[in-house]
């Protein structure tokens, strides 16, 4: 625990996690919980401005320590709690009148009970609401000795202010939260390269956000290169970033026209096909290792964007000098990310997932168009349009994968004698590893991620 874990890219981050711009995953509740342990979420490009604003003032407006509880009116139905509460890795949701809680309804409360029945019907009344002014320890000691596993937080006048479990009361003893200067929580947003990018730029910066991506898949080209000019004359004040790139030339380009950050990474992705499409690409670890090289001669940082199935995926991409690693997919199969819970035949439930090239992330991005320019757009699709993330039935939540990703980290950490991300990339041995040395380190009788 006396690993630090914080960034050094002027992000603010104390966990070195980011959540990729990808529809499928980057929600405004994945960007509340995720901050709240440490981490950034970038906000996609492609999704309308106003709605973007909305998400940006709902995560300022979240606590830093209690949840924000899923609240329903007592004469609201089963069918509208059932629909809500696989939103929360717990399940519950509050029973309001007044902005004052009633009730309580978990899902056990809805077994075997009509669809339409009032929630006063089922709820529990029995209440044992917790202070607003308790801090982690004694949260959970609350918690503890009233035998209960959450429990809704309230003010001095009774009204709600979220919700707390035991898990959550401990995990705010292990991390930090990512906050702005006025203690509000960090997020970031995405541009693309087309259009005003300025502009766009600067509304999202009026709006709240706290970092800029100006995101493309191929990063080093000149549309880029004039994007990152116009929205650096602006001096917004926030750290820019910008790719993707795989060369330390392209790390050079882009520091050279304003970008603080470099993402890093071209086919790594779990939904990407461009290296099967196009043959353009390059294994992660060694793009990592030489972008990370050069933009430390030049005082920037990069981010490592793509191919994390592990969280010895995390530990390399940080001792191959990375600031941040970006994670995708991998957080599509969690409760917080913004897809609707869904069932296989065999009962296991999933999220769908898809690439930001694929076909109904261009048809998104495109919707505005005619459907001339669509149709002809669609025939160059690449990515997954659709794939089956399920949920880790031992780690559904982000919050459990995070404690998973941070948990191995630390102890690699350790294990380099390292104090910080700076001593970690600094101590750490480069090697070569073969199949054969892979598959040694794997455990034996073990379906490892697959």
């Amino acid at each position: 625990m006396e690993v630090d874990l914080h960034s050094s890219d002027n992000t603010g981050t104390t966990i070195p996690l980011v959540v990729a711009n990808m529809t499928a995953i980057a929600g405004r509740r994945m960007a509340e919980t995720v901050a709240r342990r440490g981490g950034l979420v970038v906000i996609p490009q492609d999704i309308p401005f106003i709605v973007v604003k909305d998400v940006i003032q709902y995560v300022k407006s979240r606590h830093t320590f209690f949840d924000t509880p899923i609240t329903l009116s007592p004469t609201q139905t089963v069918a509208d709690a059932a629909s809500l509460l696989h939103k929360r890795a717990h399940g519950a949701a509050v029973i309001v009148e007044n902005n004052k809680p009633v009730g309580i309804v978990t899902e056990e409360d809805l077994n075997n009970v009509d669809r339409f029945t009032q929630l006063q019907q089922v709820m529990s009344k029995e209440l044992t609401t917790m202070s607003d002014s308790l801090n982690p320890n004694q949260a959970f000691d609350f918690l503890n000795e009233n035998r209960r596993s959450l429990a809704p937080v309230v003010n001095k006048s009774g009204e709600l202010v979220g919700i707390i479990t035991k898990t959550g009361a401990l995990r705010a003893t292990l991390y930090s939260p990512a906050v702005d200067k006025n203690g509000k929580l960090l997020i970031a947003t995405a541009v693309g390269i087309n259009g005003d990018v300025a502009q766009k730029a600067a509304k999202l910066v009026e709006a709240g956000a706290d970092v800029i991506v100006v995101d493309t898949a191929h990063g080093h080209q000149k549309k880029m290169i004039e994007a990152l000019e116009a929205i650096k004359e602006l001096n917004l004040g926030v750290p820019l970033v910008a790719g993707n790139v795989v060369t330390a030339e392209g790390v050079r380009d882009l520091v050279a026209a304003g970008a603080d950050i470099i993402k890093v990474g071209v086919g790594p992705g779990a939904m990407c096909t461009t290296r099967m499409q196009t043959g353009v690409g390059r294994p992660q670890f060694s793009a990592v290792l030489e972008c990370a090289a050069e933009a430390k001669k030049l005082g920037k940082s990069v981010w490592a964007d793509g191919g994390v199935r592990h969280p010895r995926d995390v530990a390399l991409a940080l001792a191959a000098g990375a600031s941040q690693v970006m994670i995708g997919s991998w957080f599509a199969g969690t409760y917080e990310s913004p897809g609707d819970l869904k069932s296989d035949p065999s009962g296991r439930i999933y999220k769908e997932s898809f690439g930001m090239a694929s076909k109904r992330a261009v048809n998104a991005r495109t919707s505005a168009e005619d459907a001339f320019d669509r149709a002809r757009k669609a025939l160059f699709e690449e990515g997954i349009s659709s794939s089956k993330m399920y949920l880790d039935p031992a780690r559904p939540g982000v919050e459990d994968l995070i404690d998973e990703i941070i948990a191995g980290l630390r102890s690699s950490c350790t294990y380099a004698g390292a104090k910080n991300l700076a001593e970690f990339a600094e101590r750490a041995v480069v090697g070569v590893q073969s199949a054969s040395g892979y598959a040694e380190g794997r455990p034996l009788n073990s379906s490892w991620r697959g």
